[in-house]
């Protein structure tokens, strides 16, 4: 299933990327996509880390959750550079990632990274330290909700 899965997805990106329908086109879009699943397969990085097919559901939900936090961070970021008056409160904290698989606390670490406002400085481990640009960031993110999130999105709790 995993190699019709990444066939189907570099097929896809094929036409993407191409934008002609021809007949050779199309089929040398199969021939690549049959021939990079077949070296792909050689080398034996077609697994679940090389192509995550178990992770799309969790897609469904994570990323359009994740679209809002960011989007809310920065319009948090975007009022404090408008208002220079807004309280600025710059603070580093760690939080501890319950994920299970480096992939998985790499997520989590892009995740806090991705929303304005926070940056993952460091890993340590299933432990991150983390700058925020508002105490009131570096509180939501120990309260554990991305986390959750994330641990879901991976298959975990």
């Amino acid at each position: 299933m995993r190699y019709i899965s990444l066939g189907g997805f570099l097929f896809a990106f094929w036409l993407a990327l191409s934008g002609h329908y021809t007949t050779w086109l199309v089929s040398a879009g199969v021939a690549s996509a049959v021939l990079c699943v077949y070296a792909a397969a050689r080398v034996r990085i077609v697994d679940s880390e090389g192509h995550p097919v178990e992770l799309i559901p969790g897609t469904l939900t994570y990323y359009p959750w994740l679209i809002v936090e960011i989007v809310k961070s920065a319009w948090s970021v975007t009022r404090a550079i408008l208002r220079p008056g807004l309280p600025i409160s710059p603070t580093m904290t760690v939080v501890t990632a319950s994920q299970k698989t480096p992939a998985g606390i790499a997520t989590y670490g892009n995740s806090i990274t991705l929303t304005p406002g926070t940056v993952t400085v460091g890993v340590a481990g299933n432990e991150l330290t983390v700058h925020a640009l508002f105490k009131d960031g570096a509180r939501e993110l120990e309260s554990g909700d991305m986390n959750r999130r994330v641990a879901q999105f991976e298959g975990g709790r």
